[in-house]
């Protein structure tokens, strides 16, 4: 006869994961594996992060033109992210208002938003300008119809959204992170590539790779391992809304260290690196001469979408050589996610195995701890 498995309650992982994140972080702990293989408490983070907190889309500089636009998932709501003829950076409800397709697919430029079903054309403003043969109808209104406006606004060069219509303004949300940060001048480097991935690990698992370096000397043993030393990280406490922490070292890229030309950074902070977690999904490693991030989007417990990109400081942009130092920048990087991607899923199959059980973090994990408190937090709230 063979025994059914009954799921742990969504209650009962929510409650573990608080008890763990209240622990001292002299005594903390890996999150219980439910966490990580849950589809009930996934769709509480869908519900308690995803459609409630500000979400990064990507750089503002993909959208340059008049007519540039993004698309987006938010939690399953589609948003399209646009340019609009005034000139601001706009976001819609990527929905048609007819029989509900979905617009646009991927990035480009467009003149107007035409639906891909029954050709329903909108302008870069949301509102209906054409809809073929509805002339018909007397109850049609045309100016009745336009887009649901989604809340857009840019921070350090960066482009979020949020479902949220009540969540305090971004740059008053991110506030802290502009005062440790502000003199990378983020906002000025320049993005050169960005592309798109599925991954087979928790969403949750790829964002804790990537905010500890606890792991890079054996992981990344044939890439970056060599080159990062333990014991020049620093990870300071957390903020409500981001953590972080820092590497001072000797990069092993020139780009990894400030350019001559570059004036405004002085003394250790010319070879310090910056690590950040901007919760609950946007990651940046934020070197003095290039920075490469990933955006992540569940799609169901053991899959992720990443949206991967990066590119280099003004000064490396503008440098002679800014040909190969790109292509020596992606080469590494194409490497070391391959090492992450092996990494991740291995950590996918194991939480998801009947024996996982979590075990002490490291003082080079505090992130972690800050991350799990967070969700703690977010989740404990509904």
């Amino acid at each position: 006869m063979v025994q059914l498995i009954t799921p742990t309650p969504v209650s009962t992982i929510i409650a573990q994961l608080q008890e763990n994140s209240e622990r001292n972080f002299a005594d903390a702990r890996a999150m219980p594996p439910q966490v990580y293989t849950s589809p009930a408490f996934l769709e509480v983070e869908h519900t308690q992060l995803f459609r409630k907190q500000w979400l990064c889309v990507g750089r503002v500089s993909r959208l340059q033109k008049v007519g540039d636009y993004l698309t987006c998932d938010v939690a399953g709501q589609p948003v399209v992210v646009l340019r609009d003829n005034q000139n601001q950076i706009r976001a819609f409800s990527n929905v048609c208002l007819h029989r509900m397709s979905v617009l646009m697919q991927g990035s480009g430029n467009v003149r107007s938003i035409v639906c891909p079903y029954h050709a329903w054309g909108y302008t870069l403003e949301g509102q209906l300008r054409g809809a073929a043969q509805m002339d018909r109808q007397s109850g049609f209104c045309k100016s009745d119809y336009q887009l649901p406006s989604v809340r857009c606004e840019v921070w350090q060069g960066w482009v979020y959204v949020t479902l949220d219509a009540d969540i305090e303004p971004l740059n008053q949300h991110l506030s802290e992170l502009d005062a440790l940060i502000a003199h990378y001048r983020m906002e000025d480097y320049v993005e050169t590539f960005q592309e798109e991935h599925v991954w087979d690990t928790n969403w949750k698992i790829l964002a804790e790779n990537f905010m500890e370096s606890y792991h890079l000397p054996m992981l990344h043993r044939a890439t970056v391992g060599p080159h990062s030393r333990l014991d020049e990280m620093e990870c300071p406490p957390g903020h409500a809304a981001f953590n972080y922490h820092w590497i001072t070292k000797e990069a092993s890229l020139a780009i990894g260290n400030a350019h001559p030309d570059n004036t405004h950074l002085k003394d250790h902070w010319r070879k310090t690196t910056a690590l950040l977690t901007l919760y609950p999904s946007h990651l940046i490693t934020l070197t003095l001469g290039y920075f490469w991030y990933l955006i992540l989007q569940p799609r169901g417990v053991d899959k992720v979408h990443i949206r991967f990109g990066g590119g280099l400081s003004p000064e490396f942009i503008n440098d002679p050589k800014a040909d190969q130092y790109l292509s020596s920048l992606k080469s590494l990087l194409d490497e070391v996610n391959a090492e992450d991607r092996q990494g991740v899923e291995a950590v996918m199959r194991g939480v998801s195995s009947p024996l996982a059980k979590p075990g002490h973090l490291s003082h080079l994990e505090r992130p972690n701890y800050d991350f799990a408190r967070y969700l703690a937090q977010r989740v404990g709230a509904l």
